[in-house]
């Protein structure tokens, strides 16, 4: 499936719920107290209206932070894994992954990337506030790398404003592989809004790499990270793999 030949089989989008309400009253609070995040520009997020809030991604904590700061409810996708669980621990994944506005999808390349594009692009078109991570994964090295074109995709093609997120602080709140997060001050900064509906139409590849790195180097202003320079990805495990990169550089 090609990059602009969406597919409407996607899910049904489903708006937050009272679980998420019941969820955001019990945490805010909570994270107000105990973490005391410093939390700049909420007024760069548009009231009402799609909006895309474009974040770096430090830790497992961020989907939390996100949604717990951000002066409207928000929306984002998440591993289906978290929803399909069975037993108590299933019911309490779903339950916490709810609260925090998130959506299951699965994860993978292609068709799969293709679909949870899809399923975005239907959740910004109900004018939501939608959250996602352009750099596709966790930085380990707390680099900030290159983005990955499925948000200029969706930019271009919702005509959404983009507000880029900052976050500092996440990592150390949360390391990777922590079971729970630690004290520590945080900083959340929603940066100036962006319009990047002037780099082109959704279906220019070049509109996309312009949009998706103006969204991207507003990040880096914002947090101030080392540049990777490269996709947050693992090295090729072939040959085969090398080549293809090679034939596809462009990653959703």
């Amino acid at each position: 499936m090609s990059i602009d030949e969406p597919d409407d089989g996607a899910a049904e989008v489903k708006r937050p719920g009272a679980l998420y309400f019941l969820g955001r009253v019990l945490m805010a609070p909570l994270l107000k107290l105990v973490y005391r995040p410093r939390v700049i520009g909420k007024r760069n997020v548009p009231k009402q209206g799609p909006v895309i809030l474009a974040s770096n991604h430090l830790s497992f904590i961020d989907s939390v932070v996100i949604p717990m700061t951000a002066p409207r409810r928000v929306q984002f996708l998440a591993k289906s894994s978290y929803f399909e669980g069975t037993g108590l621990k299933g019911r309490v994944s779903r339950a916490f992954f709810t609260a925090i506005g998130a959506v299951g999808v699965k994860r993978g390349a292609g068709a799969a990337a293709q679909e949870a594009l899809d399923q975005s692009r239907k959740i910004i078109d109900t004018g939501a506030a939608f959250a996602l991570y352009p750099e596709g994964t966790r930085s380990l090295d707390g680099r900030l790398y290159r983005g990955r074109t499925g948000i200029g995709w969706l930019a271009l093609t919702t005509g959404a404003v983009v507000v880029p997120v900052g976050l500092i602080g996440t990592d150390q709140m949360q390391p990777v592989g922590a079971r729970f997060p630690k004290p520590h001050r945080i900083t959340v900064t929603f940066g100036t809004p962006i319009d990047v509906s002037h780099f082109g139409p959704a279906e220019s590849g070049r509109a996309r790499r312009q949009a998706t790195d103006a969204i991207m180097a507003a990040i880096h202003e914002l947090t101030g990270q080392e540049l990777a320079n490269a996709y947050n990805e693992a090295p090729p495990a072939s040959t085969v793999e090398r080549v293809k990169r090679a034939l596809r550089p462009e990653r959703l």
